[in-house]
């Protein structure tokens, strides 16, 4: 029986893609004796150094199925009209030393991964969705960004410290996003919870403030069409694209917002650190041609303020194709990578955000970037040495790199898996598309609707990456979620 589609033969196919890759999909039996030692510890061991803050009134904002929850927030209006704004980042180091079972699982695969059958974690359930998670209703050990925000969205004060946190509220992009975009009821849990709906109106002011303050300096706001699965009775059934809205925008801001300040707390004291930079892109001749194509002009050389400009007027002028545009421009500026940022070097900025400083902190129980930093951080607050080498770290660096790679590998190609099942009904017909690369395996393309991905075996000498294109579905198979086009003329 052809069981193409089924949950089952997707996990099958996910596992063997995490292994080709260079990941360890299972666990050792020495993590899951940690494991066990941790769960036998007290729930939280707290010490002198960390402060009690769980009088405030913490909520969360994730995916509605997220259980590895990383981030609170909390914020408060001061006299001089500045928002005080605290983000609290789960202590995954307060149950994970460094060089333990767990943490050498983690810094082999440096990321949990996402496949539309199976979760890939890359670190115990028992710990990410629990014990390390910052979850409703239980007390956790967290690192607290603590950041003033002017009415203008400058951040020029922020702190850090260790505290004790309670979420009072676990909520979902997708609620607070229709309500905070008019366009939908107020979440049930925050109308029920006292005080929450100044909080959330107050974190949404706050969140905007940062955006108005980025984009003047020349952040690219882009909007990029994701894709997941469409289950039914263990059966994939369909693609459907995840909506950008006002709560993921606020999260965004926020964790934007605490990766900066926490990059340049490091420098000012002195500290060694794990930055994630974005270089300024080589392909920018491709972005001016881009913009010429709607007769706007761009520079020779790269220009962060005037791209973003750019970007905002197509997102006013044609909303509905402004994701193509947006996939466009992010292959020509190209991904980001590690590097280690030592006392009196550049190590680069993040061109897409348009700042100088930032390190990916945000996430210690989704990627192992985010748990070094989290330590370089808690031995400045600790006024302790630093836990890592600047040779330790260059090695973390290269190897998140090309983990990074291998994880986009494993996830597009579950992706195309998963794109080929539903596309195998829709062989002959025509859609829109985009060229998203020109490589030595092929010319890629991606059709918008559904969001699906893949190779142009017909006419791909006429076209180049960045063109809208029109495209014939010729085949689609399950096996390998080869997807082949030909494109229309």
């Amino acid at each position: 029986m052809n069981d193409h589609g089924s949950n089952n033969w997707l996990t099958e196919r996910a596992h063997q893609a995490m292994i080709e890759n260079g990941f360890e999909p299972e666990f050792s039996l020495g993590v899951d004796a940690q494991v066990k030692a941790i769960e036998a510890r007290p729930a939280v061991a707290a010490d002198a150094s960390v402060r009690d803050m769980r009088n405030l009134l913490w909520s969360s904002i994730d995916n509605a199925t997220s259980r590895d929850l990383d981030q609170i927030e909390w914020a408060e209006s001061l006299p001089n009209g500045d928002i005080r704004v605290l983000v609290g980042i789960a202590d995954v180091d307060a149950s994970v030393s460094k060089d333990s079972p767990v943490d050498k699982h983690a810094k082999q695969n440096t990321v949990t991964i996402y496949t539309e059958s199976k979760i890939f974690p890359m670190m115990p359930e028992e710990l990410s969705t629990d014990l390390t998670s910052l979850n409703e209703g239980v007390d956790r050990l967290a690192v607290v960004a603590d950041m003033t925000i002017k009415a203008n969205g400058d951040v020029p004060e922020s702190t850090f410290y260790r505290a004790l946190v309670h979420n009072y509220a676990k909520l979902a992009y997708e609620d607070v996003g229709a309500w905070l975009d008019g366009k939908g009821e107020m979440p049930a849990k925050v109308a029920s919870t006292a005080g929450l709906k100044d909080q959330i109106e107050l974190q949404q002011q706050a969140a905007v403030r940062l955006q108005t303050y980025r984009t003047a300096k020349g952040a690219l706001d882009f909007e990029s069409i994701e894709s997941t699965a469409v289950v039914e009775d263990g059966q994939i059934k369909g693609i459907k694209s995840v909506v950008p809205n006002a709560a993921r925008k606020l999260i965004e801001n926020f964790m934007v917002a605490a990766n900066v300040e926490m990059a340049e707390f490091l420098e000012n004291n002195g500290a060694l650190s794990l930055r994630r930079i974005v270089k300024t892109p080589e392909r920018w001749d491709g972005i001016v041609r881009i913009a010429a194509e709607y007769g706007e002009y761009l520079p020779d050389q790269p220009d962060q303020p005037l791209l973003a400009a750019f970007l905002a007027k197509r997102r006013a002028a044609d909303p509905d194709h402004f994701p193509d545009l947006s996939l466009s421009i992010i292959k020509l500026i190209g991904s980001g990578e590690y590097v280690v940022q030592r006392q009196g070097e550049d190590a680069g900025g993040h061109f897409g955000l348009a700042v100088r400083d930032y390190a990916h902190s945000t996430a210690p129980n989704r990627r192992f970037t985010d748990i070094v930093v989290q330590r370089l951080v808690k031995a400045v607050i600790a006024k302790g040495p630093s836990p890592y080498t600047g040779e330790e770290l260059d090695a973390i660096a290269e190897h998140a790199n090309l983990q990074e790679k291998a994880s986009r590998k494993v996830e597009r190609k579950m992706r195309k898996i998963v794109a080929a099942t539903v596309m195998q009904r829709h062989i002959g017909e025509n859609f829109d598309a985009i060229v998203t690369g020109d490589t030595s395996a092929g010319v890629f393309a991606r059709i918008l609707r559904p969001p699906v991905d893949g190779r142009i075996v017909q006419g791909q000498q006429s076209v180049r990456v960045g063109d809208k294109i029109g495209v014939r579905l010729l085949s689609a198979n399950p096996n390998n979620g080869f997807i082949d086009f030909a494109v229309n003329h």
